[in-house]
């Protein structure tokens, strides 16, 4: 079973959303400043600043204007959880039963998102069962998996979360900005499934780990390490860094997990965003940015985005 960045590439070639562009320039960095790169790694919410790499609608924002070409994310898991309620999927999570109920519900999710400009679902959720989530856990990884691939086939990129996994977690980071917790072997393979499947982005969680060093699994080396090391080519997205309101910690946060590995940084305020890509802006000057900024590129020209 595999959803790979071509799945659902394919699917906007059939349906009539990909190509006809310009082929890319041989370097897809050439002519981008420090700024821009920094722009290109922050998901922000809206009104989003100039360049950003993707914006993030919610359910009261979901009819603001978005910028032009850039990357549109959501987090339409099911009842009660998205932007779109009236759109797929009509069910919790929790409430698949077969790997075939799951694929069919992620293909309707995914066209019916591609009809609202999204590129990517931040979803499904493969923390285990039995965790702070709820609702929002498959009562099996197979199930989340089976949600991912059908996204794809509906032309919509799947984001697997919350790596390393909060099943262990006694709290939703939503709620706390201080969530212990510990891994988990099934979790970890429920992961290492989804990288082996193609999975094209992997949302990484706020909650420290024991194995960590009771470091935060966004913000770990360790934890990035681990994802590319099982082969993972795709594009490694934060969980929300606007979780503490105000201080140093949304730009502090950005800092470590770009510098542990990460690929794209996530905000739901904006203020947040523009703060962080001034603070971004010399990493990308020392060319500690040019990695991840390649992984956002490609995904872009992947879902049909021009290049900026």
């Amino acid at each position: 079973m595999a959803f790979p960045l071509a799945a659902f590439a394919q699917a906007l070639l059939a349906a009539g959303g990909l190509g006809g562009g310009a082929p890319p320039a041989q370097d897809p960095l050439a002519g981008l400043s420090a700024r821009d790169k920094a722009a290109l790694v922050v998901v922000s919410g809206l009104p989003a600043p100039r360049g950003v790499g993707g914006v993030i609608v919610r359910a009261w924002n979901k009819d603001a204007p978005r910028p032009a070409d850039t990357l549109v994310f959501v987090d339409q898991e099911g009842v009660n959880v998205g932007p779109f309620p009236s759109s797929p999927p009509v069910r919790r999570p929790s409430d698949y039963a077969t790997e075939g109920e799951a694929r069919a519900a992620g293909r309707a999710t995914g066209q019916a998102l591609r009809a609202q400009g999204v590129h990517v679902d931040l979803a499904p959720v493969l923390d285990l069962a039995g965790g702070p989530l709820g609702s929002r856990h498959y009562a099996r990884p197979e199930l989340g998996l089976a949600f991912a691939r059908g996204l794809g086939e509906g032309g919509v990129a799947a984001c697997v979360k919350h790596f390393p996994g909060l099943g262990a977690a006694a709290y939703s980071t939503d709620d706390r900005p201080w969530v212990p917790s510990r891994f988990r072997p099934e979790e970890l393979a429920a992961f290492r499934a989804a990288v082996r499947a193609d999975v094209p982005c992997v949302m990484t969680s706020h909650a420290v780990y024991e194995e960590l060093g009771y470091r935060r699994g966004l913000a770990s080396p360790e934890a990035h390490r681990m994802l590319r090391d099982w082969g993972f080519e795709g594009v490694v997205v934060t969980d929300s860094l606007s979780i503490v309101s105000s201080g140093p910690w949304p730009v502090e946060w950005a800092r470590r997990a770009l510098r542990a590995g990460g690929d794209l940084v996530l905000y739901t305020s904006a203020e947040h965003a523009r703060r962080a890509i001034r603070a971004l802006t010399p990493l990308a000057r020392e060319g500690a940015l040019d990695e991840a900024v390649r992984r956002v590129l490609e995904l872009r020209r992947a879902a049909g985005l021009p290049p900026p």
